[in-house]
C-alpha cells in the first residue's frame, strides 16, 4: 500500500490561493490514478478532483470547475492541487487518494490509499 503525505494547507481569505502536494512516502505512484476529497465539518467526504496514470485526463467536481486544476510531476512523483478564487465553502480537510490502477476514478471506495489530510480555511 502506497503512502501518502499531503501539504500546502492553511488560512487564507476569500479569493485567495493554496497549492496543495501530495508526495509518496517509501513507494512511487507514477501509474496510478490519483484523486482530491475534502471533508467539512458534519459532512460526508467529497470528490474534489482527479487525474489519470495514462492520459492525464482530468475530472473535476462542479463546485470547483474553472477554479481548481490538478497536476502530476513525474519528475518529482508529486501530485499538486492549485487551488484559486478560493471561497469559504472549499474550507475543510483535504485528504490526498490513490488507486492501484490507472484509471480515474471518483468514488471514495475505488481507492485505497489515501494521505492523513492537510487543513484548508477560508475566511469570508
Amino acid at each position: 500500500q502506497v503512502q501518502l503525505v499531503e501539504s500546502g494547507g492553511g488560512f487564507v481569505q476569500a479569493g485567495g490561493s493554496l497549492r496543495l502536494s501530495c508526495a509518496p512516502s517509501g513507494r512511487t505512484f507514477s501509474s496510478n490514478a490519483m484523486g482530491w476529497f475534502r471533508q467539512a465539518p458534519g459532512k460526508e467526504r467529497e470528490f474534489v478532483a482527479g487525474i489519470s496514470g495514462i492520459y492525464f485526463s482530468t475530472r473535476y467536481a462542479d463546485a470547483v470547475k474553472g477554479r481548481f486544476t490538478i497536476s502530476r510531476d513525474t519528475a518529482k512523483n508529486t501530485v499538486y492541487l492549485q487551488m484559486n478564487s478560493l471561497k469559504p465553502e472549499d474550507t475543510g480537510v483535504y485528504y490526498c487518494a490513490a488507486r492501484t490502477g490507472s484509471g480515474l476514478r471518483t468514488e471514495i471506495a475505488d481507492f485505497g490509499s489515501w494521505g492523513q489530510g492537510t487543513q484548508v480555511t477560508v475566511s469570508a
